[in-house]
């Protein structure tokens, strides 16, 4: 798993590129928490093919810990395969999804 760190305005933007799995979701979930700052962090999710359920557990933990923080918390990009694991996770109703960067930062 790779991340890339950018900005969209005032909002950080992670860029996740492989597979959040068992084996990678410990490592990002340590470097995308050092991020989760007021305003908001988006998670550009278009290179992700697959998300496990430990990766699950590592966007709801961040989700939990952007209340905390007052800051957004969403996701952009989600290709058709991890789309259909949002939603059939109820995660669709959890973590807000755009997309496009352009309409999460809107």
């Amino acid at each position: 798993m790779q991340i890339t760190q950018s900005q969209a305005g005032a909002l950080q933007v992670a860029t996740l590129e492989g597979r959040l799995d068992t084996a990678t979701a410990g490592a990002a979930e340590a470097q995308l928490m050092a991020l989760l700052a007021p305003p908001g962090l988006v998670l550009d999710l278009t290179n992700v093919r697959y998300v496990s359920p430990a990766g699950l557990r590592t966007l709801l933990k961040l989700a939990k810990e952007a209340r905390t923080k007052s800051a957004s918390f969403s996701l952009v990009g989600l290709q058709p395969a991890v789309r259909e694991v949002f939603e059939i996770s109820g995660f669709d109703k959890i973590i807000p999804a755009f997309g496009t960067l352009a309409e999460a930062t809107a």
